[in-house]
């Protein structure tokens, strides 16, 4: 007999949930640009009160050295051991609607039963739609509101908040698996991939939260609360803006952004200068790296010191002292421009088939702007 699935399984708790309810999707481990994921977890463990209904196995799921469990030594002791979860709760909005949320780490193994089995548990539940979310960096300005791109069954969505629709390979997720799979049998199922500045990549990232709050709610027609939410990006965006006003180099990069942005969306038909022909779209560090050059140049061309790219800041919050630019990597073709050309007038909302990023992922999360 196949060994089951599950290391925790309430059954009556399951017998109680009505039939038809949403299913929110949030497993970490894709790209997580701005900490959209993780700080969505996080909103519904802090808002709600997640019940339980069943708890996968990661000793068949996960692999432990990929994505190490945390514990505390204290003094002389080990205390508070914190394996990874992965399990499917029952939630309450704030009227009081009942939605499931799927949560947790994204299978390191056995996708395919894993996904097997969460479509029976879409099929137990009926499951009205199922929607999922991540996010990727791209050079876009924070001066405006995350763009996203919609991928499913939902045509309205698409139409109404879709603003790149590139056609590419990517490296897939167990959430592009699960959603192509409800697809193919004819399930409703929604992807929001937001498209997040490429210089705020590696921060907790208030509007990223807010704009998957946003496109959830949308689709599901769920009531959550976004106040402070929105309090904490506006603030955030605040000291964005005062650091960034300190360096002339990081203002001009933000202007132009804005200016290609503006262009785009005045006319979503044209095809973004990022895309090359065969329809590959530049990595994360190849566009750092094209920044590094372009605010090179303008040194070299006006003696400015500049903005200084000097250690990795993925520790870095609100209170730091340097704009937050992306860490500079290394372009695989050097002869060619990753980031648009000054006159181009476009800026793509947007990357990859549903908005990922190119490239494969890190299982235990060492590189949230790869995908």
């Amino acid at each position: 007999m196949t060994e089951s699935l599950f290391s925790a399984d309430y059954p009556e708790r399951r017998a109680l949930v009505p039939k038809g309810l949403p299913l929110v999707v949030a497993l970490q481990g894709l790209s997580d640009a701005g900490g959209a994921v993780s700080q969505l977890e996080e909103y519904f463990w802090r808002e709600y009160e997640p019940q339980e209904l069943v708890r996968f196995d990661a000793d068949q799921l996960l692999d432990y050295r990929a994505r190490r469990p945390i514990i505390t030594f204290d003094e002389t002791h080990l205390i508070d051991y914190s394996p990874e979860e992965l399990g499917l709760f029952l939630l309450h909005d704030d009227l009081g609607k009942p939605f499931l949320l799927l949560s947790g780490y994204e299978p390191d193994f056995a996708w395919e039963r894993f996904i097997d089995r969460v479509l029976l548990l879409i099929h137990e539940f009926e499951v009205s739609v199922t929607v999922w979310s991540h996010a990727i960096p791209m050079p876009v300005p924070h001066t405006r509101p995350i763009s996203m791109t919609v991928s499913g069954t939902r045509d309205d969505l698409i139409e109404a908040r879709s603003v790149w629709r590139p056609r590419t390979k990517l490296s897939a997720s167990a959430s592009h698996v699960l959603e192509y799979r409800l697809h193919s049998l004819g399930e409703d199922v929604v992807g929001l991939a937001l498209l997040v500045p490429h210089y705020l990549a590696n921060t907790e990232y208030p509007d990223a939260l807010y704009a998957a709050l946003d496109g959830i709610m949308a689709t599901t027609g769920l009531i959550l609360a976004t106040e402070r939410v929105l309090e904490a990006a506006r603030e955030f965006n605040t000291q964005v803006d005062s650091q960034i006003a300190e360096n002339d180099e990081s203002s001009e990069m933000v202007r132009n952004l804005e200016h290609r942005y503006d262009a785009y969306m005045e006319d979503q038909t044209s095809r973004s200068p990022l895309v090359a022909e065969d329809g590959s779209i530049p990595t994360a560090d190849q566009l750092a790296s094209e920044l590094e050059r372009y605010l090179a140049d303008r040194q070299s061309g006006q003696g400015e010191t500049g903005a200084r790219f000097d250690g990795d800041r993925s520790d870095r919050g609100p209170s730091g002292q340097e704009p937050w630019l992306s860490r500079p990597g290394e372009t695989s073709d050097p002869g060619r421009s990753a980031f648009p050309d000054e006159g181009s007038g476009e800026v793509p909302p947007g990357s990859n088939g549903d908005g990922t990023a190119d490239g494969s992922d890190d299982t235990d999360g060492d590189n949230p702007t790869a995908s």
